[in-house]
């Protein structure tokens, strides 16, 4: 019976620890996809700056957001709720200045029209992509770990052993309300 019972531990851990190790490299692939956006960032703000008569306050806007994102950053040795929720704020705050910057974008038809500008524009798209995919595979692998924490007997061998449940990705605030259209035209 002890036998059992030992191998039952050996197993658990082993299972627990492969499980948090794929967390950790899926959570690689997340910050991988964010620090890419914030490489095409800065070059948006640079290709952008170009135009002399830019509105200054929102190109400051997305700069000041990057600079303060790249301040956060998640210890995946100690990844809990709290990190999890200031990292994805500042993220979201480097989301909302660059949406305005893109709509500011469409008042300037040089710059919609500026090779450098169209491609920054569609790597950047496509890197919110990126993102999007990184943060389903990291909670969908956080899921599977949390699953083996929390279950018995896996929940004794992880407070044993001191695994504690991973944080997930929350959806952005204001993501769960449906957007107003209205496509009533005023005479």
């Amino acid at each position: 019976l002890l036998g059992i019972f030992g191998m039952n531990g050996c197993s658990t851990y082993n299972n627990m620890i492969e499980s948090r190790e794929q967390v950790r490299k899926t959570w690689q692939n997340v910050e991988a996809a964010y620090q890419l956006r914030m490489d095409k960032i800065t070059n948006l703000v640079a290709t952008v700056k170009g135009q002399a008569d830019f509105e200054r306050s929102t190109l400051e806007a997305v700069i000041n957001a990057r600079a303060n994102a790249t301040k956060v950053t998640i210890n995946p040795e100690n990844q809990d709720e709290a990190s999890m929720k200031q990292f994805q704020e500042a993220q979201h705050n480097v989301s909302s200045p660059l949406g305005r910057l893109m709509v500011v974008v469409e008042q300037y038809p040089d710059l919609k029209t500026n090779g450098a500008f169209t491609e920054l524009r569609a790597e950047i798209s496509e890197t919110e992509n990126m993102i999007k995919k990184a943060r389903t595979d990291y909670n969908e692998v956080a899921g599977t770990f949390n699953t083996r924490v929390q279950k018995f007997p896996g929940n004794i061998w992880a407070g044993i052993f001191g695994f504690k449940t991973m944080p997930y990705f929350e959806s952005d605030p204001g993501t769960d309300k449906a957007p107003k259209v209205d496509f009533e035209t005023k005479k």
